[in-house]
């Protein structure tokens, strides 16, 4: 909305491709980057890069090669994805070690999908880094019943994660000319909402507004999952910096878009000859 353009659709909604020349939406439901998790997650960064190649071979058979490298250099590329890697590893039974060497991992998956956008002819990018992970209602109530605050070990890896990002953008804007960024740093804006709510014009700033269980951190919202058909839901959720056991609610997000184009990353800059 800001940026002018109209609602992007779906990459894989029928009849999209008429819409490519505005852009696509590649985010699917619990996509993650790190591939030995992906058979629990939906969308993987391979899949991903598929999917990107597919709207650009689309493009340059329909406008040619010369416009259609056009529209890629001049485009922005916007990356919000990394939770599902980290959140997985609390929710599930998984093996993977969650070590310094994992968070370069998925950083590294990062990596490569941003490099094949530089080669077809991306150079505007912009990216959030991961929010607060252990103060999310869905592993805040993974804490004993007698500790209330946020799972330590969940927000230090979104710390780790968040350094090595700011590091490796640091290093490409060096190797890749004409590599141009922006990054918002959702997990302070996350954190000062979590904390003072009543700042921000809400009121709750730890408990979900829809869910069940301590901090209604059980996503039951909907009554249609398999832990259970009962759920609670709060009565305003603009009220709340979250909808359910890790998503903010609209009001947040609002908010947030108007400091990624305002504020101190200027997502705005990006659009500028667009």
């Amino acid at each position: 909305e800001f940026a002018k353009l109209p609602l992007l659709p779906p990459f894989l909604q029928p009849g999209s491709q008429h819409s490519y020349y505005n852009g696509a939406n590649f985010a699917s439901a619990g996509a993650g980057f790190e591939g030995s998790v992906c058979h629990l997650l939906s969308s993987s960064s391979k899949i991903l890069t598929r999917k990107f190649k597919i709207m650009y071979t689309w493009l340059t058979n329909k406008l040619g090669k010369f416009k259609s490298q056009e529209i890629l250099s001049n485009a922005v590329y916007l990356f919000s994805i990394g939770t599902n890697d980290y959140i997985i590893l609390f929710v599930t039974n998984s093996s993977i070690p969650s070590s310094p060497q994992y968070q370069q991992m998925v950083i590294g998956n990062l990596t490569t999908i941003v490099k094949e956008i530089y080669k077809i002819g991306g150079r505007k990018f912009g990216f959030f880094n991961l929010g607060d992970l252990g103060c999310l209602p869905g592993l805040r109530m993974l804490n004993s019943s007698s500790k209330n605050g946020c799972l330590e070990k969940a927000s230090n890896m979104a710390k780790l994660h968040n350094v090595e990002l700011y590091n490796v953008l640091l290093k490409m804007e060096k190797q890749l000319e004409g590599f141009k960024y922006s990054i918002y740093d959702f997990n302070s804006s996350l954190t000062e909402r979590i904390d003072h709510p009543s700042k921000y014009g809400l009121k709750e700033g730890e408990i979900a507004c829809c869910g069940s269980g301590r901090f209604r951190g059980i996503l039951s919202c909907g009554g249609k999952r398999p832990v259970g058909h009962e759920f609670e839901l709060c009565q305003d959720p603009n009220m709340h910096v979250f909808w359910d056991s890790y998503h903010p609610t609209e009001t947040i997000y609002h908010q947030m878009a108007a400091e990624m184009w305002n504020g101190p990353s200027n997502f705005k800059s990006l659009f500028q000859c667009l």
